[in-house]
């Protein structure tokens, strides 16, 4: 063991070792200090624990310190988790959705996909507690099933998020064209402006990426909790000048559905679209300070937010838009914001104001999709990088403990974006391809994470351990996790009718319909090259069950006396606060 780490003795247990800290100590005038921070760190690595392909520690441990400085506080974790997902997929994606598939399948298909997702979050709420590892979710993959697969979930997943920052900043470009003085401006200028501001966030480190999100989640908050009173006020008749009183009117004319099953299929992806980013809690377990207090916290907020964001306010949007309004239909895509449900509703209501403050929120969702993308990216190719799966580079950790050639490699992506300077076609063209990359990345991540929980339980179970040694167990349970699996499975069924027999085939040519199908399912063959390949080349195979290791890579030495005095106080709360902290 290395000198320089200091061993603490400890009388009631096995010897603990003092890491250190990521932060500069160096003494210096601020600019040497700030210049001294992006100096690499040697000893960090994304996992202080060296392991092999299949997540198993190995016998001689190399120098390391914790990589990621543990910054994220319990507040910011709570923002990410009720507005991490609230974006592009709810403000504007949603349009597309209701003018598909009508009110009646956008309510059902957001709400199959909410409970698939609670049954999902909860599982990966366990996972993250036992092992807070960065990377998490193709450490778990690799750990839990097959380390081919946890290589190809984590390019995958790496792959959605880089590509997933020039759409969104295209979008927040097109987003500010919403008022007359900047149509004309040259598109490349806001691009320029965004992507600053983007990088410029996530070179703050991760304290920068929480303090943002924690903003730009409140503002979103606040938007969507207006517009549902709002929406309330304008459906019962109580805008002057306006209709009376609207009810359920657009349910029966011109109907509760369209396009009938295809349509509904075809709302399912929306809808798994929009909630894509709910699993960066996972992500930033590695980076709280404390994830077995504030991550099941952050975990059961996931359920207030698809109640209340998504169900409700998609509930109202449903009544106030019919699925066949001309300014739904014509809109330019999924980045129009012209074209989003919740302006649209407020236009024709006849209220002049309000929509350029939902446009200003739209704009904000989109700079902090845009924001994720880069902090989801880079600790997921950093961690790739620390296990060898990418190149050695990209695990290049600073003094101030972020991943900075990784942030660098992301951002870089974000350049990209530049295309909006080709003219709305090739733009178009372009970014049809690079949502295909991203587009069903999130189904395969969640599908994944459920059946790393299933076989987690199953390997618990057979090595004799107890539920009640989980610091915290998924509130859907393992068959949470059985149903979120085959529900994952169900939409790729579901992605690929609608991919090759899309609604209006007929009137299609046979290339078309090619096309049609490789924009709906080009994630697939990505996923199935980059398992394929590593499988062949490194010749791994499918663990069983009693091979899984459970027990390495926890970050309490002493949970059980840990537990055993948090039920015990627990034990003494009133009823009211034991029913608050069981949903909240």
């Amino acid at each position: 063991m290395d000198k320089d780490l200091e061993k603490n003795e400890n009388p009631a247990g096995p010897p603990q070792y003092d890491y250190g800290s990521t932060a500069e100590t160096k003494e210096g005038t601020k600019f040497s200090l700030f210049v001294d921070s992006f100096k690499r760190n040697p000893n960090a690595r994304m996992v202080t624990e060296a392991t092999d392909a299949e997540g198993k520690p190995l016998p001689d441990q190399p120098p390391a310190e914790p990589a990621l400085a543990m910054k994220l506080k319990d507040r910011h974790l709570q923002m990410i988790a009720i507005g991490g997902s609230i974006g592009t997929g709810l403000f504007v994606g949603s349009g597309s959705a209701l003018a598909q598939g009508g009110p009646a399948s956008l309510i059902i298909a957001y709400g199959l996909i909410g409970i698939m997702l609670f049954c999902t979050v909860h599982a990966l709420g366990e996972l993250a507690v036992a092992f807070p590892v960065a990377g998490s979710f193709a450490i778990y993959a690799s750990r839990f099933i097959d380390p081919a697969w946890g290589f190809a979930m984590a390019w995958n997943y790496a792959l959605s998020w880089l590509v997933t920052l020039p759409l969104e900043i295209v979008a927040a470009s097109i987003t500010v064209s919403y008022w007359p003085g900047a149509k004309d401006t040259n598109g490349a200028a806001w691009v320029t402006i965004f992507l600053f501001v983007i990088i410029s966030i996530n070179l703050f480190g991760v304290r920068g990426y929480g303090e943002a999100e924690f903003v730009f989640s409140i503002i979103k908050i606040i938007a969507v909790i207006g517009f549902i009173i709002l929406g309330i006020i304008i459906d019962t008749g109580g805008v002057p000048g306006h209709r009376q009183y609207m009810g359920a009117h657009y349910w029966y004319d011109p109907g509760a559905f369209h396009n009938g099953f295809k349509g509904l299929c075809s709302v399912f992806i929306t809808a798994a679209f929009s909630f894509s980013g709910t699993e960066l809690v996972g992500l930033c377990a590695a980076e709280t300070e404390n994830p077995r207090k504030t991550l099941p916290t952050a975990v059961k907020q996931v359920f207030w937010r698809i109640c209340l964001f998504y169900m409700v306010s998609l509930t109202i949007v449903g009544c106030l838009v019919p699925y066949n309004d001309p300014d739904l239909l014509n809109g330019g895509g999924s980045s129009d914001a012209n074209a989003s449900p919740f302006v649209i509703a407020v236009k024709n209501a006849g209220i002049s104001v309000v929509p350029s403050i939902m446009n200003v929120v739209i704009m904000i969702a989109v700079l902090s999709v845009g924001n994720s993308s880069i902090y989801g990216s880079s600790r997921t190719l950093a961690a790739l990088a620390d296990r060898g799966q990418a190149p050695k580079i990209l695990g290049y950790i600073d003094r101030s403990g972020r991943p900075l050639v990784a942030i660098l490699f992301s951002s870089a992506f974000g350049f990209i974006c530049y295309i909006v300077a080709a003219g709305s076609d090739t733009r178009t063209q372009a970014f049809n391809w690079m949502l295909a990359i991203s587009g069903l990345a999130a189904i395969f991540n969640w599908a994944s994470i459920c059946l790393c929980h299933i076989r987690f339980r199953r390997a618990w179970k057979l090595q004799g351990h107890t539920l009640d040694e989980l610091a915290y167990k998924s509130q859907a349970t393992v068959y949470g996790s059985y149903v979120g699996f085959i529900f994952n499975i169900l939409i790729l069924i579901a992605q690929f009718w609608t991919g090759f027999a899309p609604v209006g085939y007929a009137d299609m040519t046979a290339g078309e319909r090619v096309q049609s199908w490789f924009e709906a399912y080009l994630a697939f063959p990505i996923v199935l090259i980059c398992y394929i390949v590593y499988k062949i080349a490194y010749k791994t195979r499918f663990l069983r069950v009693h091979e899984i290791d459970v027990t390495s890579g926890k970050r309490e030495l002493n949970l059980a006396e840990l537990l055993a005095e948090e039920r015990a106080e627990q034990a003494k709360w009133p009823r009211w606060k034991k029913i608050y902290k069981t949903v909240c």
